[in-house]
């Protein structure tokens, strides 16, 4: 896979993270997710995964 294309799916993953958090949160309404504790917890690890995916994705394009 090309680098650019893990750090894409890598950022992309990461605003979904972000939004799951802030959906479970209670911040971002309008969904089933909204005030559901659950995706106050899986958003964060999601974010950290795509964190990790982008960061590799960033050291293909380097090296």
């Amino acid at each position: 896979m090309k680098a650019r294309i893990i750090v894409a799916i890598g950022l992309l993953l990461a605003a979904t993270g972000v939004l799951w958090t802030l959906q479970g949160l209670g911040i971002v309404g309008g969904s089933a997710m909204s005030g559901v504790t659950t995706w106050a917890v899986v958003g964060p690890v999601v974010v950290v995964v795509a964190l990790v995916i982008t960061y590799i994705g960033f050291r293909r394009l380097r090296g």
